[in-house]
């Protein structure tokens, strides 16, 4: 892997956030880590995919993702860290999160937990979802095809 790949990944793993969406190449780099956990027997993955929702009478062709950098930081860390408290079995959680601008069709948000056993996996995975979406400070802003934007609450 190159030197600017790594650098990107690296800023990701420390700070949560790339600008873009989150790419193959991104993924698949997490993918290939799990390898190395050997033990872990069960892997869960999120993948949050921007919709082409219809609102009132316009189509989403993108949303723009903004985001408090420093304090994603501190609650993605309390996140993992309630997560690995509550669910003993999970090994360890990656999140990836867009910012900036993200095509319909195209990833926002990537979650992979490792944990021991699939069971914990999964619901760990789920559990992070969730409190990613209620406490990581990223507003979404819907750019519809006629260019006009509404803010997501």
């Amino acid at each position: 892997m190159n030197e600017l790949i790594s650098n990107i990944l690296y800023a990701i793993v420390m700070n949560y956030l790339i600008n873009g969406p989150v790419t193959q190449n991104i993924m698949a780099h997490f993918m290939e880590k799990m390898g190395e956990k050997t033990d872990s027997g069960g892997h869960s993955v999120f993948l949050g995919q921007v919709r082409a929702d219809e609102i009132n009478g316009k189509k989403v062709k993108a949303i723009e993702y903004s985001a408090y950098g420093a304090m994603v930081k501190v609650e993605a860390d309390k996140i993992k860290e309630t997560i690995l408290l509550q669910f003993g079995d999970v090994r360890s959680i990656d999140i990836v999160h867009s910012t900036g601008i993200v095509k319909a069709g195209e990833i926002s948000l990537f979650v992979l937990v490792s944990a021991g056993h699939r069971h914990q996996a999964i619901q760990a995975c789920s559990k992070a979802v969730e409190l990613i979406k209620e406490k990581l400070p990223v507003w979404k802003k819907e750019i519809f095809e006629d260019d006009s934007h509404e803010w997501k609450h």
